[in-house]
């Protein structure tokens, strides 16, 4: 009997990770766009649901940031059947397999897919016995300039010091009987400029990069037997909309249409040209099988799954929306990514009453803090090249920080903000509207944000870290690394030779004061947080001559300290775990372990601070450090399903729904649960819980991938590729 049972639990294990993951769906409609499935690929996102018998889809796209670096989404979609669904047998369903949403009844379907090479969503409807007609329905709540209300501004980078009057500028739509193009275009002056004016920088403006000058988003709607058949207008939840509808020129079994898109910077016949030319590269056969096969490769990189998939289940969905930004030529933003909606389905409260364009803590704003949450786990995935978005970031910005450390201090090295724009520059509100005179022009006027450098160091290391796991090619990061190292070196240097005649304390070690442990230890000295990261990323590119100058962490009374010495408690990070992650200096299979195992369950700040919501990371170091019941309670807490129909639509927490960051500390959580490594030594199991039967498929330094299963508290099955690694296994389920 145990062997018939076992046997079952294996073949259920590989239906669903060899046959692909396994389809989510829903039985019923849904009754607003909360209740919405994410779909996409490349670097667009959708929100799809089906509501009084019309599918609808949000549609997104990475980079479209407005005059106000708002990120816009393209506008809604609305596909009307002449013959509805039969609720009886109605199905909306997330085709993991091959990255497609789908909706049916048995006897019609709706399909939607992005193209994962080309900015393309497609969507075909087919009826299997009668003649249907079928209508789509551009809708769009900017058709003229809107006025900016005082929540709103939260969505843009002015936030809480948006000037009186803001507007956000109407798109330009343009309805042909053929095809309906909708774009949005910024003209010269953006907040980049205002920003650069505030900061002091106006002499170097003509070298600082400008990505929202003439930048131009949009896309073209067309279907070849589709006509223009009139306008319509509405409202949908709080925003008023016009309407341009399309209908098929005859009731057919087949109908199909697409939206391709085009985002560039230039002028609009520029723009018209990319767009066109990407329509002349549609070709539907071939990239169906092409998405379909990146979706299949995708799946075979990683895996977890468990008997009882509730958490498994929702790390993999979580995982798609991930998926669905992987060739952006900007990061997945940790407010909302791709899949945002309504926002008063996020807040009840009648201020967030405000267009679907809506998420707070703005678009082109990169809360450093909560962005590496996003990427940290596709290390483990497998996922090296959905690193490139958020690395080529910072790759773009650093220039401009090299020169805020030029002008303001007369030094070199990147001095990049915790709250930094999608230029470079600290984000205009934190860096103060109200600075008296004299105040440094380099320093944030911002009790949160003062002082907080040391985040960029965490994208170094993601570059380093694929390196070493993958041995991807990183030498266009290379450069960007040591500036951000060597603006530690270089700015402590100035501020000690400013306060008196050396630039190094007795011990010939960096003072590094005035410094911030993350928005919480404020005006610390000597920071931990920012001695570990410095020190990790020194150590991995082999600068020997900063690692000598930088000073040790403080443990007092058994314990890691946030800083040596710090003024002031600010927010609730708990920056004395960084060094446990995600610096990687304890943990499991780590010397001094029991130091790091005190601070988690006996410093009374630690406690305090302790959470499972949104980028909240207890999670994560429970796990590192072996303390599996802790991290057992965290992990149901932080990957238990949502507020939201759709389980991984977590938040808003601290931030937004859904919350990319919330969902990616428990995927980090989840990964070093199952395995960790110390040295050459790859640890597995080190905190899962025995009782809990799992299959995983992760991946570890040196091109190394691991498949293991844990079936009634033992090890029953272990791959290692490349074998030779398999002497380097050690097994921890206790």
């Amino acid at each position: 009997m145990k062997r018939v049972l076992l046997f079952c639990f294996f073949i259920s294990f590989l239906l669903s990770v060899n046959g692909q993951p396994k389809d989510y769906e829903w039985r019923t409609p849904s009754k607003n766009s909360s209740e919405s499935m994410p779909c996409g690929g490349g670097d667009i996102g959708m929100n799809v649901w089906v509501e009084d018998g019309d599918v609808l889809f949000y549609l997104s796209r990475s980079g479209c940031f407005d005059e106000n670096n708002t990120l816009l989404k393209l506008g809604r979609f609305r596909v009307h059947l002449s013959k509805p669904f039969a609720l009886s047998s109605f199905r909306q369903q997330l085709v993991l397999k091959d990255g497609y949403v789908q909706v049916t009844d048995g006897q019609k379907w709706v399909q939607i897919w992005a193209d994962v090479n080309k900015p393309v969503v497609h969507v075909e409807v087919s009826i299997e016995k009668e003649l249907t007609d079928v209508d789509v329905t551009y809708e769009s709540w900017r058709t003229h300039d809107r006025e900016i209300t005082h929540r709103e501004r939260f969505q843009t980078s002015y936030k809480f010091s948006a000037p009186q009057g803001l507007t956000t500028k109407r798109d330009s739509i343009i309805a042909a009987t053929d095809g309906l193009t909708f774009v949005h275009q910024n003209g010269e002056q953006t907040i980049f400029d205002v920003t650069v004016t505030q900061q002091q920088m106006d002499a170097v403006k003509d070298r600082l990069y400008n990505p929202l000058k003439n930048l131009i988003f949009g896309g073209r709607l067309h279907g070849d037997q589709f006509v223009l058949k009139g306008t319509t207008q509405g409202r949908y939840a709080s925003s008023d909309y016009q309407g341009w509808t399309y209908s098929s020129k005859r009731p057919a079994q087949r109908h199909a249409f697409t939206i391709a898109l085009a985002t560039k910077q230039g002028s609009f016949a520029d723009w018209l040209s990319l767009l066109r030319e990407t329509e002349r590269q549609i070709q539907t056969k071939r990239d169906w099988k092409q998405t379909r096969d990146w979706w299949h490769q995708f799946w075979q990189r990683s895996y977890v799954e468990m008997k009882e998939g509730t958490l498994a289940r929702n790390y993999t969905l979580f995982r798609y929306m991930l998926g669905c930004n992987s060739r952006g030529g900007w990061p997945t933003k940790f407010n909302g990514g791709l899949f945002t909606f309504d926002p008063e389905y996020v807040e009840k409260a009648p201020e967030y009453r405000l267009t679907p364009d809506y998420r707070n803590w703005g678009g082109g704003v990169h809360t450093s803090q909560n962005q590496r949450l996003v990427y940290w786990p596709m290390l483990k995935n497998g996922d090296f090249d959905m690193l490139c978005p958020q690395l080529d970031f910072y790759l773009r910005i650093y220039p401009n920080a090299e020169e805020r450390s030029r002008l303001y201090w007369g030094h070199e090295g990147a001095c990049i903000t915790e709250q930094v724009e999608n230029y470079g520059l600290p984000c205009y509100p934190e860096y103060g509207t109200k600075r008296p005179a004299g105040f440094d022009p380099g320093v944030e006027r911002n009790a949160w944000l003062e002082y907080e450098w040391d985040t960029c160091l965490e994208f170094c290391m993601m570059a380093l870290e694929a390196h070493r796991y993958s041995g991807m090619n990183i030498d266009r990061y290379l450069p960007m690394i040591r500036s951000c190292l060597r603006f530690f070196d270089e700015h402590y240097q100035y501020l000690a030779n400013m306060r008196g005649a050396k630039r190094l304390d007795g011990n010939g070690k960096l003072v590094l004061y005035p410094g911030s442990g993350g928005e919480t230890y404020k005006m610390a000295y000597n920071s931990t947080s920012t001695i570990a990261a410095l020190r990790t990323v020194a150590e991995a590119i082999g600068d020997t001559a900063l690692l000598g100058r930088l000073p040790d962490i403080t443990i007092r009374d058994g314990k890691i300290q946030p800083a040596l010495h710090y003024e002031r408690v600010n927010n609730t990070e708990t920056m004395q775990l960084y060094p446990v992650f995600p610096w990687r200096m304890y943990g499991v299979g780590r010397p001094n372990l029991d130091i790091a195992r005190n601070t988690y369950l006996n410093d009374s700040l630690a406690i305090q601070f302790r959470s499972h919501v949104g980028w909240k990371q207890d999670l994560i170091w429970a796990a590192c450090l072996g303390l599996t019941d802790e991290a057992r309670r965290l992990l149901e807490l932080k990957m238990g399903d949502g507020p939201h129909r759709f389980p991984a639509f977590w938040g808003p927490g601290f931030d937004w729904s859904p919350d990319h960051n919330w969902g990616g500390s428990g995927m980090i959580g989840m990964q070093e649960m199952l395995m960790q490594e110390a040295g050459n030594k790859i640890y597995l199991f080190p905190a899962w819980p025995r009782e809990w039967d799992v299959r995983f498929k992760l991946h570890a330094s040196d091109n190394t991938i691991v498949e293991a299963e844990l079936q009634g508290g033992k090890v029953v099955n272990v791959k290692v590729t490349p074998q030779s690694r398999q002497q380097d296994i050690v097994y921890e389920t206790k």
